[in-house]
């Protein structure tokens, strides 16, 4: 059996050593929880788990189907191998048994878990209570001639939010048949659906229940999570219902030494940190060389492939007999090669597999020993996902979080208790986001006209929205209703669902054509434009044609010794304040803004050594948007104590606007990327020296108000993260942003320091 304490010895004794482990937490086992069921599962049921070896079921899971079968919509929120897949496949069995027509809808992210689902139905399920024809999946792969027969046999339908938005809502007469059955909707991975997708996500689910009403049905909503702040928020969010929450996880685990591993400093004025990868290599060939069976966690598609590829070379100095027991398991593979790569994980004869973060959703790839996380994966909720792809019921695992060179993951490293806390992040969406809602209506009424009633799904401001619509002659007002005007045609197709805006671009491959990836016009601007080295799936491209008239990016596969840096000026004007709120020490704000971004030129930079190559101008229109921000003020005493011992002062106010944005998405579930940030000496719109955070979407998605709710909170962990950073002048580790369209220019840590302790009244 594996012995965490062992290996953890015998790893202090390897000679790339060097005190990395900061921190090791012992997580200790917890056993079983049973429940007993209000009301015995039909004899089909109770004889397909036995047969499968599944006795007793775990509290939360007779919880769930309890509360699911006395009339209740229900999201569950446990850890993750917690069975919860059980929670929501019990009730829907019973169903099925129970009345021969009864229908369910199953949502999930990604086609890779829908697979995954339906393999585990047909093993514990059919052929003895659904028949092999009525369940199947509902995708983009599902072949043409296949999809027919799907519609008109099948009870249970797994899909994903893309396929229910662009093809089954607006051809729901060729589905009728199970809107006019459908008792369950179950919505798995819930967490995953926040942001700007999670707040499509949620106009979708609004859309299918509205039909389901029009067909004569209400059904019962099933919801799984991770562990998350704000469970029941995130539902009747999500959903627009009132839910049931259950928390209170049942299923066993093992015992877990959870450890911190921060890479040693090599550049002790700079800051910078020996690189993650090649720590998460040692650790993961020194796994293997043992016979311990890992899994590593890496980014993006190329390094899991780059860490594969150096695990290796380090495996045929260590134990080279083991060089071909390790393997790459990522999103892009083909399912026979995915399913031959499980199959060899559970016979044993692979060892370590490295897996993009995509893998931490509820993928079963057996039992593992160990997990290494290259880098902090953005929530706690990923970090606890990631983790538990490693450990069994019984016996130890062991797990190592790797920290990255940023101002997050360095503050994880030395505040621990923030992984191991009772703290989770929210989730956050905005289904009254104005951009993205008026997108869902012309959809909606692309169905059905829609009417002022329909305020139950699409909330109270409905009718200046349709109003609104109507007098862009988007739409037009017959008898109280509202129909879509002729002029537009299939608006689902226009309607992109991982975008705020339908302003976007397309990304190809110069060489064959195919289509990459679709950018919105930020991220298109300073990260696509003319001559920047961009990357897609972890392959670097060089952009040769920006066609700002036809929204088309063509780039060449080229890899570049440098990347490329963007060069931004960012303006912030005040449209309206929502909230003020004394802070101690000043004033916050939230209110709407609009945002002016102008991406001027880039810089090309070397890799490794960072040394800029070269600046060139660019000529892009200015990009504006309407969002939310938060604002403050900055204290007046502190100002004058910044210019007493002459330090930068804008420089202070540039790296507190650096920290804080840093440090959000500790507490939103969001990306650094999904915030943007001003600060100026002053501001044209009051006269003071300012600092704004705003939501980098148009509309917003609430990060900004999450902000503005924990401002004190946000402080204390900016200035924490500064005040254990032992740079000089300002590193990747604590001030300074991968981001900045000033190319981190002027920065003070010193200033940034004591305007920090400033807000939080420390230094009067």
């Amino acid at each position: 059996m594996f012995n965490p304490a062992s290996f953890l010895k015998k790893l202090k004794s390897q000679t790339f050593y060097d005190r990395q482990i900061v921190h090791c937490r012992d997580i200790p086992p917890r056993a079983a929880k049973y429940g007993v069921l209000d009301v015995p599962l039909d004899a089909k049921i109770e004889a397909a788990l036995k047969r499968h070896r599944l006795g007793g079921l775990y509290a939360h899971q007779t919880e769930a189907v309890n509360r699911t079968r006395a009339g209740g919509n229900v999201i569950v929120a446990t850890s993750a191998a917690s069975g919860k897949s059980m929670c929501y496949n019990l009730p829907v069995m019973q169903a099925m048994t129970d009345d021969p027509h009864a229908c369910a809808l199953y949502l999930f992210p990604t086609k890779a878990l829908a697979q995954n689902q339906i393999g585990k139905i047909r093993h514990f399920f059919s052929p003895d209570i659904l028949a092999p024809d009525e369940f199947d999946t509902f995708d983009g792969d599902t072949p043409r001639e296949a999809r027919a027969a799907i519609r008109n046999k099948a009870r249970l339908i797994i899909t994903n939010p893309d396929m229910l938005h662009v093809s089954i809502l607006p051809n729901h007469r060729q589905w009728a048949r199970l809107w006019k059955h459908l008792r369950y909707i179950v919505v798995d991975e819930a967490h995953a659906y926040r942001g700007v997708f999670g707040s499509h996500v949620a106009l979708i689910l609004r859309r299918l229940r509205r039909l389901c009403a029009v067909y004569g049905t209400v059904p019962q909503f099933i919801l799984a999570s991770a562990t998350i702040e704000n469970p029941e928020e995130h539902a009747c969010n999500l959903i627009g219902l009132p839910f049931a929450v259950i928390t209170d996880d049942g299923s066993p685990r093992g015992g877990r030494d959870f450890v911190l591993w921060n890479p040693p400093v090599v550049d002790k004025v700079k800051g910078t940190r020996r690189s993650a990868n090649s720590e998460a290599s040692n650790l993961l060939a020194l796994l293997v060389s043992e016979g311990i069976r890992s899994i590593c966690f890496a980014r993006t598609r190329r390094l899991a492939e780059l860490l594969a590829n150096y695990t290796r070379d380090r495996l045929a100095e260590l134990k080279p007999e083991y060089v071909k027991r390790v393997k790459t398991y990522r999103a892009g593979y083909l399912p026979a090669e995915r399913r031959r790569l499980e199959q060899e994980l559970e016979a044993g004869h692979l060892i370590g597999v490295v897996a993009t973060n995509a893998l931490e959703l509820g993928v079963d790839i057996g039992g593992l020993d160990a997990s290494v996380l290259t880098g902090y994966p953005g929530t706690i909720a990923s970090t606890w996902q990631q983790a538990g792809r490693s450990g069994r019921r019984e016996g130890r695992s062991l797990s190592f979080l790797i920290g990255l060179d940023n101002p997050l993951d360095q503050y994880l490293m030395r505040n621990p208790d923030f992984i191991f806390g009772s703290g989770f992040e929210n989730a956050l969406v905005n289904p009254a986001n104005h951009h993205i809602l008026r997108g869902h209506l012309l959809c909606a009424a692309w169905e059905l006209a829609l009417a002022p009633g329909d305020r139950q799904f699409f909330g109270d401001t409905l009718k200046d929205e349709l109003d609104g619509l109507a007098g862009e002659e988007l739409m037009r007002e017959k008898q109280g209703k509202y129909y879509l005007s002729p002029s537009i045609s299939y608006p689902a197709g226009d309607v992109d669902v991982r975008s705020v805006s339908g302003d976007n671009f397309t990304l190809h491959d110069a060489g064959s054509g195919r289509l990459l990836e679709n950018l919105d016009a930020g991220h298109a601007f300073s990260q696509a434009h003319l001559g920047a080295v961009y990357l897609h799936q972890g392959e670097s491209y060089t952009v040769t044609e920006f066609d700002l008239a036809a929204k088309t990016i063509k780039a060449e596969v080229a890899p570049a010794a440098w990347y490329t840096v963007a060069r931004e000026l960012t303006d912030v004007r005040i449209i309206g304040t929502h909230a003020k709120k004394d802070a101690g020490s000043v004033m916050v704000f939230l209110g709407e803004v609009e945002v002016s971004v102008e991406v001027v030129s880039y810089r090309m930079k070397a890799q490794f050594t960072e040394e800029v190559l070269g600046e060139v101008t660019l000529d892009l229109p200015i990009r504006r948007f309407r969002t939310v921000a938060l604002w403050f003020d900055i204290p007046l005493n502190t100002t004058k104590k910044i210019a007493d011992k002459r330090l930068d002062f804008t420089g202070g106010l540039h790296g507190a606007e650096h920290a804080a944005i840093g440090m959000l998405p500790l507490f939103a579930m969001c990306d650094r990327n999904d915030i943007g940030g001003l600060s100026t000496p002053l501001h044209p719109d009051t006269s003071k020296p300012q600092i704004f955070i705003y939501d980098g979407h148009q509309g917003g998605v609430g990060i900004a108000e999450k902000g503005y709710e924990i401002i004190r909170e946000l402080w204390r962990t900016a200035l924490a993260t500064i005040a254990g950073c032992r740079c000089r002048d300002g590193c990747p580790s604590c001030i300074q942003s991968p981001k900045c369209g000033n190319n981190n220019k002027p920065l003070d840590k010193r200033a940034t320091r004591l305007l920090l302790e400033g807000l939080l009244g420390r230094n009067r």
